[in-house]
């Protein structure tokens, strides 16, 4: 264990870690990050919403770059999976654990992001299919690409019903499947689909079979063929760290923070998807921002923070 507590320890990898690191770097700030490798931002074949690329970037290009650019201002970043972390109350330090070993630091960021649940289907299958844009996971994020395309939604109830209609303004060839068994939609959700030219299906998925230039969905006895896929089956939001250090939840199981990413915990922050799921790179990134600057000033307030 280090002798010397890191000034902040950022858990997580991904746009709002990454942004928070580069900005605590340059606040002179002794740092370090732990990176499980399992930022959703890494998915990403080719991002267009992202404000200063006009011709897109991988998800994977842009994490790397920002690893680079931390790196460049003095960010140590660590491989691991974070499994353990306390705080001592009477010092305000906080020990986590992962394969490396403990390491103890004056103030922790969470950006543990969440994990979208996928649909049954074989993990590479899944994963080449993800490359080629026949699955996709976030309208607002390329809702563009399917316009006017054939465009199956997988799920039911009103996340199936919300995410259908947001996508009606992209595409009227739409169609929602539900995954296990028949559809689960209220009458007036019912109606609102139907009133919009959505197709309905009943489940239960038997198959889902990506080829070159389309995604076929078997289902009661039919395979329907489409140009892209939105599994709409919700999302795990990863606030295991925050348990264990008895921080707040929000109603919709993601870390309460308060306007300037503070959680419940005095030194403990959080930012991106595990404080609310936007799914969103710029929004994580402005939460990094803000809570490395609160950061900052929260630690100045206890020693003064001078060359």
């Amino acid at each position: 264990m280090d002798e010397k507590p890191l000034d902040c320890l950022v858990i997580g990898g991904g746009p709002a870690g990454l942004t928070a690191a580069i900005y605590l770097s340059r606040y002179h700030l002794d740092i370090m990050v732990v990176d499980g490798g399992k930022s959703r931002a890494a998915w990403i074949p080719c991002t267009r919403n992202h404000a200063g690329f006009p011709e897109g970037i991988s998800g994977k290009e842009l994490l790397d770059r920002m690893k680079e650019q931390a790196r460049r201002y003095g960010t140590r970043i660590e491989d691991g999976q974070v499994t353990r972390i306390e705080r001592d109350e009477e010092s305000g330090l906080f020990t986590a654990e992962w394969g490396s070993g403990p390491v103890t630091a004056r103030t922790v960021l969470l950006a543990t992001g969440v994990t979208n649940r996928r649909p049954p289907m074989d993990e590479e299958a899944h994963d080449d299919a993800l490359a080629q844009g026949l699955i996709r996971y976030c309208p607002i994020c390329d809702g563009y690409e399917v316009t006017d395309k054939r465009v199956a939604i997988i799920g039911s109830e009103e996340r199936g019903r919300a995410e259908t209609l947001f996508l009606r303004s992209y595409t009227a060839d739409l169609t929602l499947i539900a995954p296990d068994g028949p559809l689960e939609l209220k009458g007036v959700d019912r109606r609102s689909l139907t009133e919009a030219g959505v197709k309905l299906v009943d489940g239960p998925i038997e198959a889902i079979e990506p080829a070159d230039d389309q995604i076929t969905v078997a289902v009661g006895g039919q395979r329907l063929n489409f140009d892209s896929i939105y599994p709409a089956l919700g999302s795990d939001t990863h606030t295991q760290l925050a348990e264990m250090l008895g921080a707040a939840q929000a109603g919709d199981a993601c870390i309460r923070v308060d306007s300037h990413q503070r959680t419940s915990v005095p030194g403990l922050y959080a930012a991106g998807d595990v404080v609310l799921g936007l799914d969103q790179i710029s929004h994580a990134m402005g939460e990094g921002g803000v809570a490395s600057t609160t950061i900052r000033n929260d630690l100045a307030k206890v020693r003064q923070l001078r060359r």
